[in-house]
């Protein structure tokens, strides 16, 4: 039986076209391409690769990935959908409501539909691209507020046991910007649902002085609400980050470096403009590396196709026409660039897909 034998998997694709997929709008192709819709339908893709020894790769909304070049084997795109409230558990206080969303629901879709259901705790996540099963991946975050801070549990395909399980958030080894999904085992388990834990009356987090500062002009920092926090939150994030369906882009390209409070205390004193936030503990120190590229000379730099954002230097973009290889390429000359600097090695956050072309 033939890999592109439409009768061997219902709705495989062979040679599928991902330039439309990623969006960094690199190009690239899958040697097998596969949406999935349904639980069935997953557990029978994952057979058919494991009989064809293909390798597997999930892509969910291609926000946090760079495509540098053909991806062989199968791509499974989730496409998975549904949102729904549960019955809340024991240890959930009073206004707690469990809400459980499927893997291909787009996250800011997701984080408005809950505002208008009246719950709180994803406000500040408003606007981060990708979808709901790719965020405990990343353990997104922004402006004060973690996946981990209000995820309870997900349920995931894991493709060693051949069987779905259930994981609680606690066993999720969460971290910045990091997971077990995402580095002690990456591709055992294929996120279908996750439940979030969500209140009628959220502790909102507004520490950020961009965001008070969003609040206070649109007249709302007396009393705000949780749809306050979110219509602030994204004002700041457009006015900031470019859009994906304009300007090709991963959103920030690089993770905020954690340091020894020892090494940005002498950053501090050898450049007093470093922007940096101190960490639980007192030991550490988190460095904005945005400042860091923007001091050393990139910000709005362009080299062919690709460049930084003239905004924010902590985004790359891709103006069209150019190549992961080129993006990587630039991504090397910026980490090599600040690590003279500072001293400081920066690490990145999408993940490579595909051969360099």
């Amino acid at each position: 039986m033939s890999l592109t034998d439409p009768i061997a998997l219902p709705g495989l694709q062979a040679d599928a076209d991902l330039s439309g997929s990623n969006t960094l709008g690199l190009p690239g192709r899958a040697e097998l391409l596969l949406r999935v819709t349904d639980e069935d339908s997953l557990a029978q893709a994952l057979a058919f690769a494991a009989g064809q020894g293909l390798a597997v790769t999930i892509l969910g909304g291609g926000s946090n990935v760079v495509l540098a070049g053909d991806v062989p084997g199968l791509v499974l795109q989730m496409a998975l959908s549904g949102v729904r409230v549960l019955q809340s558990p024991d240890d959930f206080g009073p206004g707690e409501v469990l809400v459980e969303a499927a893997a291909g629901e787009n996250w800011h879709a997701f984080t408005q539909r809950t505002l208008v259901m009246g719950l709180g705790g994803l406000e500040n996540l408003s606007l981060i691209p990708g979808t709901v099963g790719a965020a405990p991946v990343q353990n997104i975050g922004a402006y004060g507020v973690e996946l981990a801070d209000v995820m309870h549990a997900l349920t995931a395909y894991d493709r060693v046991t051949r069987q779905y399980v259930d994981i609680a958030a606690a066993d999720c080894a969460f971290g910045y910007r990091e997971s077990r999904f995402k580095s002690a085992e990456p591709g055992r388990h294929v996120i279908v649902r996750v439940r979030f834990r969500l209140s009628r009356q959220p502790a909102l987090r507004i520490g950020y002085g961009d965001i008070r500062q969003a609040l206070a002009a649109a007249g709302a920092d007396t009393a705000p609400t949780a749809q306050d926090v979110a219509t602030a939150v994204i004002a700041i994030r457009r006015s900031k980050l470019p859009d994906p369906a304009e300007l090709g882009n991963a959103g920030s390209f690089f993770k905020n470096p954690v340091v020894p409070v020892e090494q940005a205390d002498e950053l501090r004193l050898r450049f007093p403009g470093v922007v940096s936030y101190p960490q639980p503990g007192g030991l550490t120190a988190k460095l904005a590396a945005g400042w860091l590229i923007e001091q050393a000379g990139w910000k709005g730099c362009r080299l062919g196709a690709v460049g930084v954002h003239d905004r924010q230097a902590l985004v790359l973009v891709h103006h069209g026409g150019g190549s992961g290889a080129e993006l990587l390429a630039l991504a090397d000359a910026v980490r090599q660039s600040v690590r003279e600097r500072f001293g400081v090695l920066l690490e990145q956050e999408p993940v490579i897909l595909g051969g360099v072309r």
